[in-house]
């Protein structure tokens, strides 16, 4: 599976969605305007009037448009939109509920194995039915919820097929085309509810003749109609993923059976996957199960059947469900079972060796890079489960409350120069409460022992806890960032690119939602934001000039085929840091082709070598992220030395 091609048919499927709702909204313009001649104007009179077209035309497509935008702006939050309006609540990241627990230590080894950060944990506690969804606009909002149902009827196994069907829908683009499925639909039915309103109005006297009342009755038919029809398309559109959802599940954690049972509970209980909640309907495509249950002749079902889905995964099932019974009471709460702690006192870094039990050559190739972006594999979910287990268990705790999340980050930034870091302690002690400067000192020895390449997973782990800061703590703890990064005089890679990653995916969660559009569909007009990124890059990975220019004409050439004219390399004092960051947020605004270009031609210019050393393949994941590319972590061994020299960037020129 091609991610850029799935992202690029997500796309034109959003635009095939658009232009089926304009078409739709044409007839009911044509159909509400019949409608008002002969209310209005009755039979006698011609059928033609312009003034009356106009009017009919612009009051209709004005409330479809009002109750699309409406319904579009309240989504605009992302995911956590979705599952408050259906009676989620979140997950506390540091739960003890073993049944909690369960289901976050899932979602946490699915992020990290997929190289996303880890999304907002939901729990509708009020449905007992077996279901699940992701939602959101981008990894940065995403959620991920489950009903109380699934928490309580499924076995880990099951439950990690579940999960994995949800992150198939987030890494294949779905969740972005779900949610503006929900805004044109709303828009639609607005029209019968116009229609309800229309047909309370009476006359004052039986001698009136007020003709509202049944343009009322017409217009809730017509509403009716037209979201018939948006729910034919809602589901025509969710039965087409949910067999590759399906199948990408078991291809992340080769375990057919975790699914299959899951979907066999859902067929043997009384409550199967239905949802109670009575807005339950807006949502029904984005949902693991059938969460309506049955239709007429089958038509607005959102999902195969589940004989259909099963047999898919295992062939030889007969069709007959196992009772699954839910328990009166739930089970008592406690702290959750995990493995005996692996953690060592002085960790070493995860290699290939250590998870798959096969030695591996130390670094990759940059034909290796691509392929990897928006997959997942079975060592990689093998790989997270260990790097959880790896990780100290004070800083795993850490990571799971707001104080803790912020030493954490703020322990990763500090400086190896003793006299540095006390400047920036300092530093610290002016920006932040005097606990959060104790805390970051008190982790500072776990801090410092982290291997490179569990240093950005352990900021996803992060992310959740970071998440519980007030808006207020929020402003804090950006500028107390930015002001870390930049004592020092410059800026080392990992520096900017943590600072990238956290700000990436906490600024959507607490500064008012943008919007992502496509600018660019051609290379050419991205030119010199190449070169910017290119040179930066060639610099980063040595000193000699003579390498330099060779490992930017690695990447450059490719790129000065596609736009049609040359790179050239810049000094270094011409790729700061803000030139840098400008290009990165003017890529991401690029169609997804044309971000395959742009990584294929970074990852060619840091492996101008032969590979691509650790801090370079982080470096690469990080700006992979930025363009929503999620890379997931790359398994290799331990170089020989066991040391990578870190790189700089020149510091920016703004102050």
């Amino acid at each position: 599976m091609d991610f850029f091609e799935t992202q690029a048919r997500a796309h034109r499927n959003t635009k095939l969605l658009i232009a089926y709702f304009t078409l739709g909204v044409a007839l009911l313009v044509a159909a509400v305007y019949v409608v008002v001649v002969l209310v209005f104007a009755g039979s006698g009179h011609p059928w033609w009037h312009p003034k009356l077209f106009l009017v009919s035309a612009a009051a209709m497509i004005a409330v479809v448009s009002v109750g699309s935008l409406y319904k579009t702006m309240e989504l605009s939050r992302g995911g956590s939109a979705v599952a408050e309006m259906l009676g989620g609540r979140p997950v506390n990241p540091a739960s003890r509920d073993p049944d909690e627990r369960k289901l976050l230590n899932v979602v946490e080894e699915m992020a990290l194995a997929s190289g996303i950060p880890v999304p907002q944990v939901f729990l509708l506690p009020q449905e007992k039915g077996i279901n699940a969804f992701a939602a959101g606009h981008t990894t940065s909002d995403a959620v991920v919820a489950v009903t109380q149902g699934t928490l309580r009827l499924l076995s880990r196994d099951e439950l990690q097929g579940v999960i994995a069907h949800e992150f198939s829908h987030i890494l294949n683009g779905d969740m972005r085309l779900n949610l503006r499925l929900m805004g044109l639909i709303f828009g639609i039915l607005c029209l019968a509810t116009i229609g309800r309103v229309l047909l309370q109005l009476r006359g004052g006297s039986s001698k009136d003749r007020n003709p509202l009342p049944l343009l009322g009755l017409v217009l809730i038919l017509l509403g009716w109609v037209g979201f018939f029809f948006g729910r034919l398309i809602q589901a025509a559109v969710s039965r087409q993923r949910e067999f590759l959802a399906d199948a990408s599940a078991v291809q992340f954690t080769r375990n057919p059976s975790g699914l299959a049972g899951a979907l066999k509970k859902i067929g043997g209980l009384s409550y199967g996957s239905k949802l109670s909640n009575a807005q339950a309907g807006e949502a029904s495509h984005m949902f693991f199960g059938n969460g309506m249950g049955s239709s007429f002749l089958g038509l607005m079902e959102t999902h195969p059947p589940l004989t259909e889905r099963i047999q898919a995964l295992e062939p030889d099932f007969d069709g007959e469900f196992p009772r699954t019974i839910l328990e009166a009471t739930p089970p008592p709460s406690g702290l959750a079972q995990r493995p005996p702690p692996k953690y060592l006192a002085t960790p070493t870094p995860i290699t290939q060796a250590t998870v798959v039990g096969a030695a591996a050559p130390w670094g990759i190739s940059s034909g290796a890079v691509i392929p990897r972006i928006g997959q997942l594999t079975p060592p990689q979910v093998r790989y997270a489960g260990q790097l959880r287990d790896l990780v100290a268990p004070e800083l795993e705790q850490a990571a799971r409350d707001s104080l803790g999340a912020c030493a954490l980050v703020y322990g990763l930034l500090l400086s190896s120069e003793p006299t540095v870091r006390a400047s920036q302690l300092a530093v610290l002690s002016e920006l932040t409460p005097q606990g959060i400067r104790q805390e970051t000192e008190r982790l500072l020895p776990l801090v410092t022992e982290v291997a490179l390449k569990a240093k950005l997973p352990l900021v996803d782990l992060s992310l959740p806890g970071l998440r519980l800061m007030s808006p207020a703590q929020f402003q804090q703890f950006r500028g107390a960032i930015q002001r870390l990064v930049e004592m020092d005089g410059e800026l080392d890679l990992f520096e900017y690119v943590l600072q990238k990653v956290v700000m990436r995916h906490l600024e959507p969660f607490f500064l008012p939602p943008g919007r992502t559009v496509y600018q660019y569909y051609a290379l050419k007009p991205l030119a010199p934001d190449c070169a910017v990124v290119l040179s930066t890059l060639a610099h980063a990975g040595s000193e000699r000039p003579e390498e330099v220019q060779a490992a930017f004409q690695l990447g450059a050439g490719p790129l000065c085929y596609a736009a049609r004219m040359e790179l050239a390399l810049l000094p270094p004092e011409n790729c700061g840091l803000d030139t840098f960051d400008a290009a990165l947020t003017r890529f991401s605004q690029a169609a997804p082709q044309i971000k395959k270009s742009i990584l294929t031609a970074a990852a060619q210019t840091v492996a101008s070598d032969g590979v691509i050393l650790e801090i370079e393949a982080e470096l690469l994941r990080a700006i992979a992220d930025t363009l929503d590319c999620p890379i997931p972590p790359f398994l290799n061994s331990e170089s020989a030395s066991g040391e990578v020299a870190s790189s700089k960037l020149p510091q920016s020129s703004q102050p």
